[in-house]
């Protein structure tokens, strides 16, 4: 994983939408880096183990950029799309994206469903649950696409409320990968990745 140096610019890029537009609270401020940028990292787990031929990410329901704008810049092969709603998030990235002249973070205004275009990995954090997000993601994956799912420990719960979407679909939770945070307290985190069968 790239370290806390590599991203000093984004930090302080961030911190100044932050403090406009408060992305995130001003106490996770201070936890920047260990909640939501390194969360947003640990993608790489799941690149390492399934080495994916990727061109095209889209992230559902990106707010501040988590987990789409450490990923562009982590990963500056792939053409990473951050999707949002709401117009004051998606200003934000497009400033952050302009300081940092980051080439392969595109953004997009509008709601999932809108969506025609086709990806070969989508990515969705902290935005709804499983039954509901997979309904969304998996219409948008390519045929050999995966769905990347960042959740917390109530994985299991989520994955039981879901089977009847992933059935409707025909998804299958191919993985769950465990991580923690780097924060004093226990905070095990999961990326539950899903494909078509």
């Amino acid at each position: 994983m790239k370290n806390k140096e590599f991203f000093n610019d984004y930090i302080k890029a961030f911190l100044n939408q932050n403090s406009k537009l408060n992305l995130i609270s001003k106490n996770d401020e201070k936890f920047l880096w260990e909640k939501h940028i390194f969360d947003s990292l640990s993608i790489e787990k799941f690149f390492e183990k399934y080495k994916p031929s990727a061109e095209k990410l889209l992230d559902i329901g990106t707010g501040g950029g988590f987990p789409s704008v450490p990923t562009a810049l982590a990963y500056p092969d792939i053409e990473v799309f951050a999707l949002d709603s709401i117009r004051k998030k998606i200003n934000a990235i497009e400033n952050i994206k302009a300081v940092l002249n980051i080439q392969n973070l595109h953004t997009i205004c509008d709601r999932a469903e809108n969506i025609k275009d086709k990806f070969d990995i989508v990515t969705s954090r902290a935005v709804a649950p499983l039954k509901i997000i997979t309904g969304y993601a998996m219409p948008l994956l390519n045929k050999n696409g995966y769905f990347v799912a960042y959740k917390s420990i109530r994985t299991e719960e989520e994955i039981k409320d879901a089977k009847n979407v992933l059935k409707k679909y025909n998804a299958q939770i191919t993985d769950i990968i465990k991580y923690d945070l780097p924060l004093e307290e226990n905070h095990t985190r999961n990326l539950i990745i899903i494909n078509k069968i």
